[in-house]
């Protein structure tokens, strides 16, 4: 079945709870027991474990064997005492309204944004806010650019438009703590998405494009670390980027993929503290420099 298909499907059934058996499920990431979590998660088509081999539909619990990695997450928080799971992810949502308005000029649609779709369902109670921003809205500035509708400086309309991320993804860490001024929150960085295989056939220049847009908006989300807010370094990690952490289509991460976002999160979902994300490696400079 084609991406679109799938992921027409999704949006076509969203409320339906449902998931199949699968015995390849990944494996739980282990660590130190918690109770009483009330996990809510903000993301796009992750939030569903799009193009894994167990899929959920939207707005469903389907942690049994599901596979994708806030499925999985929630998997082990339940197997260390009582857990509820508010998952708001709708596919193919975007940061903002900015970010919709942007794919405007592209003669794109979106079925709406976190700022507005998802935020404000944020419950009182929650304990943990997870926020995977990022993905779509990079790859609508990558295709803004690449239908030459960035300008003549293409470089300061890339540096803008992740400005205008940081600065969306700061009202939305906002509103979050606005309804639920306790939670932690747990952010996840981009990983370089111009060494991505669904990318591995565009010129050198496009790839360095999309590098200059993900690592920037890596950045800004790096930037939101602070106190009871943490952030998950997937730009720094290898495993990350390896081909298999894919999934066919080379954008979605495959099971492995999700895994490991699981197990990167699961410490910063639990513990008291967590490591800053780091300052510089080597996989922010995987394709040339634009």
């Amino acid at each position: 079945m084609s991406r679109s298909l799938r992921l027409a499907s999704l949006l076509v059934l969203l409320g339906a709870a449902a998931c199949s058996k699968s015995p390849d499920s990944p494996t739980s990431p282990s660590g130190p027991a918690v109770t009483g979590v009330n996990y809510m998660n903000i993301s796009a088509s992750d939030s569903t474990g799009y193009m894994s081999s167990v899929e959920c539909f939207p707005f469903t619990t389907c942690a049994a064997n599901a596979t994708g990695w806030v499925q999985t997450l929630f998997r082990r928080l339940q197997g260390n005492g009582a857990a509820t799971l508010n998952n708001t992810g709708v596919p193919g949502q975007v940061l903002s309204q900015h970010f919709e308005d942007l794919g405007r000029r592209l003669g794109r649609t979106y079925p709406g944004n976190f700022v507005t779709n998802q935020a404000p369902f944020t419950k009182s109670d929650a304990t943990v806010v997870t926020i995977f921003a990022g993905g779509n809205d990079a790859n609508t500035v990558g295709q803004i650019v690449q239908a030459q509708l960035a300008g003549d400086d293409v470089r300061g309309f890339i540096d803008q438009q992740v400005r205008q991320f940081g600065d969306d993804l700061a009202a939305l860490v906002r509103a979050v703590r606005q309804k639920a001024p306790n939670a932690k929150v747990v952010l996840l960085n981009l990983p370089n998405l111009g060494g991505a295989p669904y990318l591995a056939r565009n010129s050198a220049l496009e790839r360095g494009v999309m590098q200059r847009i993900a690592v920037g908006m890596s950045e800004r989300v790096n930037a939101q670390a602070g106190p009871n807010t943490f952030v998950v370094d997937l730009l720094c990690d290898a495993r990350i980027l390896e081909a298999s952490s894919f999934s066919s289509d080379g954008f979605h991460p495959s099971d492995r993929g999700y895994a490991l976002m699981a197990e990167l999160a699961y410490p910063a979902v639990v513990n008291g503290s967590h490591p800053a994300p780091a300052a510089d490696c080597a996989l922010r400079r995987v394709a040339p420099v634009f």
